[in-house]
């Protein structure tokens, strides 16, 4: 509005159309407000009236909506919808979500302000800021036409005997006109604020947005692992069953075959099953180890240790088992971080330490070598850093030219249950303290 060209503009125009809209709107909505009031509460009595109440508590709803929609007139920011799906579908679900949600109240209250109180004030500008000016404006067509070129009255207020009078009123009008483009400006954007203050999503429900979306994102993570699984103990007792067992029976029938190109190609078939069944097992254990399900996460980190070129000690203690989410995505760090120190480091030795304090996993891969390491210069960290941060964890990496590299993770999480090891040694104690 503080720009020269805001009368030339189409906001005018637009303001004017969202008041105009709104006076529209706030008579139909007091109409059906008053009729489904009366028609409701004259037939409740039969109990017929009751779904006519509920209707009339829901009709907040699509007032809401089409005020939305209005506010496009006037704001170019996107409101959001407060409210959110039922997660069964049905009438009944929904008019129980609905019915629980501070939204819909919200809008109900909405609802009674706009057709009590909004829409005569929408009126009020309209007719105050355009109708007055234009009345005006229409001073001298009035004195030609409607009084014959003797007097009009302007407003039913003043009368107007003279066309000098008349053109004055009509450049009065027009000078109105452009004062009143500015007020209804003003009237509109302060309506419009109004209305996404009272029916836009508040911070509240945003916030439980994030939450449930934060949950669905764990869940598609721990339906991630348990397919993982599933694909790794098909494999297992699938494909490379098989394989196992046709390499055995090349090796029988190579015993049984007498020297010679029969017996040198069933060796070279055998020798194939043995390298298909070798990259079969690495896949299998790329997508989940056995030892990580079988015996938990600190044994699997010994396992990847031992199968490092670069010499890795191991300080990792944990008393217990945790989630399958987070052990999986704690080992995948741990992996891809120890063959980066295989391919890129240059080190001439890793330590593997961490452990669960605090409702905390900690795990930290340390190395001597020369540093300058990237998380996001395809070390393959960036993905795994993705996964993490779904269990609410931080990845982060200190790697400085010359050395040494320190990553860290942290994932926030409890031990589902204690070794066999752990529950020994507290059963052992608890026998002593008893005895």
């Amino acid at each position: 509005m503080t720009r020269p060209g805001y009368l030339l503009s189409w906001w005018p125009w637009r303001s004017a159309g969202y008041l105009v809209s709104g006076v529209a709107t706030g008579f139909l909505v007091l109409v059906s407000v008053v009729l489904l009031a009366v028609v409701g509460g004259v037939l409740a009595v039969v109990l017929v009236g009751l779904p006519l109440l509920v209707a009339l508590t829901l009709a907040g709803l699509p007032v809401a909506r089409v005020e939305r929609l209005r506010l496009r007139l006037v704001d170019q920011e996107l409101v959001p919808d407060p409210h959110r799906e039922p997660v069964v579908p049905g009438l009944r679900p929904w008019l129980t979500v609905r019915l629980r949600e501070a939204a819909t109240w919200r809008e109900f209250g909405y609802m009674l302000l706009f057709v009590g109180l909004l829409w005569p004030v929408d009126a009020l500008v309209v007719a105050a800021a355009l109708f007055v000016p234009a009345s005006l404006m229409a001073t001298p067509l009035l004195l030609a036409t409607v009084g014959n070129g003797q007097e009009v009255k302007v407003l039913k207020q003043w009368t107007v005997t003279d066309w000098p009078t008349a053109f004055g009123c009509s450049v009065g009008g027009l000078v109105l006109l452009a004062l009143g483009a500015y007020a209804v400006g003003v009237a509109a954007g302060a309506r419009a604020g109004l209305t996404r203050l009272l029916i836009a999503a508040r911070d509240v429900e945003l916030g439980q947005r994030v939450v449930e979306l934060a949950r669905s994102r764990v869940r598609l993570v721990d339906a991630f692992e348990a397919e993982r699984r599933r694909i790794e103990r098909d494999l297992h007792d699938g494909a490379q069953q098989r394989l196992v067992a046709l390499s055995v029976t090349l090796g029988l029938a190579r015993l049984d075959a007498p020297p010679g190109p029969l017996a040198e190609q069933l060796a070279k078939a055998q020798r194939e099953a043995g390298r298909a069944l070798e990259e079969l097992r690495e896949l299998i254990h790329g997508i989940h180890p056995q030892v990580l399900a079988d015996y938990g996460l600190q044994a699997a980190m010994a396992d990847a240790a031992d199968r490092t070129a670069v010499p890795v000690d191991v300080t990792f203690d944990l008393p217990g088992r945790l989630l399958p989410a987070v052990e999986s995505a704690a080992y995948f760090v741990v992996c891809e971080a120890l063959a980066n120190v295989d391919r890129h480091s240059r080190a001439g030795r890793a330590e593997v330490g961490g452990g669960h304090r605090d409702g905390r996993l900690f795990v930290t891969v340390r190395d001597d070598g020369r540093g300058g390491a990237d998380a996001g210069g395809g070390s393959g960290l960036t993905g795994l850093a993705d996964r993490v941060s779904v269990l609410d964890g931080r990845l982060s990496l200190s790697s400085p030219p010359g050395g040494p590299t320190l990553l860290r993770v942290e994932i926030p999480c409890q031990l589902s249950q204690l070794s066999q090891l752990s529950q020994l040694s507290r059963s052992t104690d608890r026998a002593h303290r008893s005895a």
